[in-house]
């Protein structure tokens, strides 16, 4: 098994790819930490992967960041080190950047970017005193391209992109590596459970995520690229759109241009 007996910390793992990586590491020999802020379904997800027993809940709130160094301490205490972790936890967005409140926007960078940000510093100083370790990053396709109504999310991602590219040159001569996982449409309740210009829920699963890939499909190609060291994967049919962002960008803005939205879309 690629992961026997290591430790791997999985956030957002109480549904969609969280829940599916979960158990794809589960499989592969992985001792899990399991985090949302959810613990009754995260410990369904925890009886539902292989050998329940030597997997461990650690329920926190994404946008408290001061709890984090405590909550490291605690895990490092009950598992003895973490040899992955997978910031796969946030939410994404329904509303045009002119609707969107700037409360709402504040609060979507605190959970997408300056959580997965705060928890890898409380993290990563054991992982450069052991010299070993590899820090996962869920982006996604709007981590390289824009799209309507989803600026701030876009905008998170792209922030990802930015900070764990420059954390990958400063760490690797120390045997920490840095995986960027971009999914295009996954088979989730993201669209569900984004949250529209004045932070209500959007409440509906777009078509666009109804025809997307299965959560598992994308768990498995995350666990291989870790398992592979790969730095950076793109998952999903939906990646051409990076390729014509990074070569026709005229092409790209046309296309764009004529894509629908609106917040009460079906």
């Amino acid at each position: 098994m690629k992961f026997s007996g290591q430790v791997v910390w999985i956030t957002g793992a109480s549904s969609g790819i969280g829940e599916a990586a979960a158990q794809a590491f589960a499989r592969e020999g992985a001792r899990l930490v399991l985090s949302s802020r959810r613990s009754d379904e995260l410990e369904r997800v925890r009886r539902a992967c292989s050998r329940p027993d030597e997997h461990t809940v650690v329920p926190f709130d994404l946008v408290r960041s001061e709890t984090f160094p405590a909550i490291v301490a605690d895990v490092l205490a009950k598992c003895g080190r973490i040899d992955v972790l997978v910031n796969n936890g946030g939410v994404s967005q329904r509303a045009r950047a002119a609707d969107a409140a700037l409360e709402v926007e504040r609060a979507l960078m605190e959970v997408d970017y300056f959580g997965p940000v705060a928890l890898t510093k409380a993290v990563l100083p054991s992982m450069r005193a052991r010299r070993a370790g590899r820090i996962v990053v869920v982006s996604s396709v709007m981590g390289y391209v824009g799209t309507p109504g989803r600026s701030t999310y876009a905008a998170a991602k792209h922030a990802l992109h930015g900070y764990f590219d420059s954390l990958r040159a400063e760490v690797w001569n120390e045997n920490i590596g840095v995986t960027l996982v971009c999914p295009g449409y996954v088979k989730t309740a993201v669209s569900d459970n984004a949250v529209g210009p004045h932070g209500e829920k959007h409440g509906r699963t777009d078509t666009t995520h109804q025809t997307g890939i299965t959560a598992e499909k994308c768990a498995a190609a995350l666990v291989r690229a870790v398992a592979n060291g790969r730095e950076e994967i793109y998952v999903g049919r939906e990646a051409y759109a990076i390729y014509v962002k990074r070569f026709l960008p005229w092409l790209f803005s046309r296309i764009v241009r004529r894509m629908r939205f609106s917040v009460s879309e079906r």
